[in-house]
Formats: structure tokens, C-alpha cells, sequence
């Protein structure tokens, strides 16, 4: 399937019949926050809204089908995830992404891959996602949400920084495993808001 960005509603509803009713309204506020983003911080609106509906089109999977998906394509797997296969769905999605729906464009495509994790220097569409994902209207219970939302709405690097240490700081108390990706990123953005450096892609 060649997607072009009219094809939007239909890809709407291949999620609605792909995800459950849980995860589907999830979908639609992710995309719907990410819109707004992007409307605000000059991004492509309807990248954006692409983006949020299909960051999560591979979370209903099974783990032992995302498992063979990766190793089938020749996806790489870490520690972290081999331990925790549910982690996979951001590979697996953007797998997806271009196999199944057709994406093309590599920014919707790095946008879903790391939507989980976040990476140094990140695009402002990556950004979006990833912020979007946390502060969706569905999102009740993650730590200085409010805080977060106006932060969004300023400045995007801010916002994902406090994203990222409030995440650390939630699996650290839960002892939950961490992705190494995670915490380079936050080393990452800490760096950049300490000096003052430019190191922003978007």
C-alpha cells in the first residue's frame, strides 16, 4: 500500500479494528495532542497526526509475535527487551509503519521507533510524539501531568526533560528495568539545558 497523508481516515480505522477499545482512544488522543503540537511548534500537522495514530499499531500483538517479527527482519533485540517483550512494539511498529501502511517518510517512521525510549537528538516530530504519548487528554496518572501539559506548549525540550527524569525517577522506585536508551537520552538533554547548546535537532 502506497499511503499518501489523504489516506489518513483509513489508516483511523484500520486501528480501530487493530487495537482494543482501551488502546484505540489512547490512539486518537495521541494524535489529536500531537495535531496540536504540531499546529503550535511549526511541524507538519498531518505528519504529526500520522505519526500519533500508528506509534502504538503494533501494541495488541502478542509478544511471542512481535519476538518472531524481529527475528524474521532481522530486528535487533537488547537485554532489556528479550526480558520485557512488550517493550518491542515501538521496533515492531515502525516495522510496520512501512511494511504494513506504507510510510514512506523516515521522520513518521523514527518518530514511532522511538517514541518509548526517546534518543539523542531527536527531530521535533520525534519530540511531539513522544511528549504527545505522555500527555494525551486520556493520560490520568502520570507524575506532574498539568505541569507538563503548559510545558508542552512552550518549550518542547523542557518538556521532554522532565518527561524523562519523572520516568526514571517512577522506574527507579518500581524497580523496573530501564532502557539504556533512556537514560542516554536524558543524559543527553540535561546536557544540552546545563550548557546551553544548541544540540537540538528540532
Amino acid at each position: 500500500m502506497k499511503l499518501k497523508h489523504g489516506d489518513i481516515g483509513r489508516i483511523r480505522k484500520m486501528m480501530e479494528k487493530t487495537l482494543d477499545s482501551k488502546r484505540y482512544e489512547h490512539t486518537l488522543g495521541v494524535a489529536y495532542t500531537a495535531s496540536c503540537l504540531a499546529m503550535c511548534h511549526n511541524e507538519d500537522i498531518k505528519s504529526a497526526e500520522l505519526a500519533g495514530l500508528l506509534h502504538d499499531c503494533a501494541k495488541c500483538i502478542k509478544n511471542s509475535k512481535k519476538i518472531k517479527i524481529c527475528e524474521k527482519h532481522n530486528i535487533h533485540i537488547n537485554k532489556i527487551e528479550a526480558q520485557n517483550p512488550f517493550l518491542l512494539h515501538a521496533k515492531v511498529g515502525s516495522f510496520l509503519a512501512m511494511e504494513r501502511y506504507g510510510v514512506r517518510d523516515k521522520d513518521i517512521v523514527n518518530a514511532i521507533l522511538n517514541h518509548t525510549t526517546g534518543r539523542p537528538g531527536m527531530s521535533r516530530l520525534e519530540k511531539i510524539i513522544y511528549i504527545a504519548d505522555y500527555i494525551e487528554p486520556n493520560r490520568k496518572q502520570a507524575p506532574n501531568l498539568e505541569e507538563i501539559r503548559k510545558l508542552a506548549f512552550v518549550d518542547l525540550d523542557r518538556a521532554l526533560l522532565k518527561i524523562l527524569e519523572d520516568t526514571l525517577s517512577y522506574l527507579e522506585t518500581v524497580k523496573s528495568d530501564i532502557d539504556p536508551m533512556t537514560k542516554k537520552t536524558y543524559e543527553y538533554y540535561k546536557e544540552a539545558a546545563r550548557d546551553g547548546s544548541d544540540k537540538r535537532m528540532g
